[in-house]
């Protein structure tokens, strides 16, 4: 369906967060975050979803930050995928989340696009989601209420649902530094790097010695939205890395999944890799901390 066939809607550009949070209390489920526009787009000019009021985000100074530092990172809700990929220190200090923006081909989606818009459209098959979570991300949340600080890990509630409440918005993300010790690994399952993934694995390991002190395992596209596999998490947890150990885990790991066939990849084959490529993440986080 062409732009040609979009139904009227009102357009708002506010001017700083406040204002912003506004508008989204005030006109609540009719009202839609212009931000990068690469998910929301689309789906207008498609009819899969429709807004009485497009409120524009992309001239809110206070959105447009990037802070890498030895105390973590931090960036807002206009921060480019293209920008944080250009940033050195960003490549250097968190490696995982470098990978899972790096990998996206789309000019287009990298220099519109944003990590913070890419969360917040709450698919399954986002691969900066796992990421987060495995990286312990919180999101910064404004509102009727002012800010309010979330765990990437419980801002899912369901397939393009959130527990963003009415009038608020993410505007910031916040990823605390790796400890001694932690170390991550991306993997994600693809035809081709243009293709949206089969399945995502983000790994994330806190190791002393070879015995694991703290595992989080991020999965995606494996089930109605991206979700922590705690019960293979916490197989592991004041464990030595053993393969034995490493098999359990991932085994446990792939008995979390729910996943659904379609045209990408059957139920059967996502639940069969998210096995092996957890086991493949746990393994080279291993031998990392072996060598350590």
């Amino acid at each position: 369906m062409s732009s040609l066939h979009l139904k009227p809607f009102q357009y708002h550009e506010p001017a700083s967060i406040q204002e912003a949070a506004e508008l989204l209390n005030t006109y609540g489920d009719a009202a839609q975050i212009l931000a990068g526009g690469i998910d929301l787009i689309p789906r207008l000019r498609a009819g899969s979803i429709q807004a009485g009021h497009i409120i524009n985000i992309q001239n809110i100074p206070e959105l447009n930050y990037i802070k890498c530092n030895g105390n973590g990172l931090e960036f807002g809700a206009m921060a480019t995928l293209h920008t944080l990929e250009m940033l050195p220190e960003f490549k250097l200090g968190f490696p995982t989340l470098y990978e899972a923006m790096h990998q996206i081909t789309s000019v287009q989606s990298k220099c519109m696009g944003t990590p913070v818009g890419n969360m917040c459209v709450a698919t399954p098959a986002s691969d900066v989601s796992p990421t987060m979570m495995a990286n312990d991300g919180v999101l910064i949340i404004a509102g009727p209420g002012g800010l309010r600080r979330e765990r990437v890990a419980d801002f899912y509630l369901g397939y393009r649902r959130t527990t963003l409440k009415r009038g608020e918005f993410v505007v910031g993300v916040s990823v605390p530094k790796p400890r001694a010790g932690e170390a991550s690994v991306f993997l994600n399952l693809v035809r081709t790097h243009a293709d949206i993934a089969k399945l995502t694995v983000a790994v994330s390991v806190l190791a002393e010695g070879n015995v694991c002190k703290e595992a989080r395992i991020a999965l995606g596209a494996v089930a109605p939205t991206v979700y922590r596999a705690e019960v293979a998490e916490k197989t592991l947890a004041g464990q030595e890395l053993t393969p034995q150990r490493i098999a359990a885990a991932a085994e446990a790991a792939a008995a979390s999944t729910t996943p659904i066939a379609d045209c990408r990849s059957t139920d059967e084959y996502r639940r069969e890799m998210t096995r092996v490529l957890v086991g493949r993440a746990l393994t080279k986080l291993a031998a990392k901390a072996g060598r350590n």
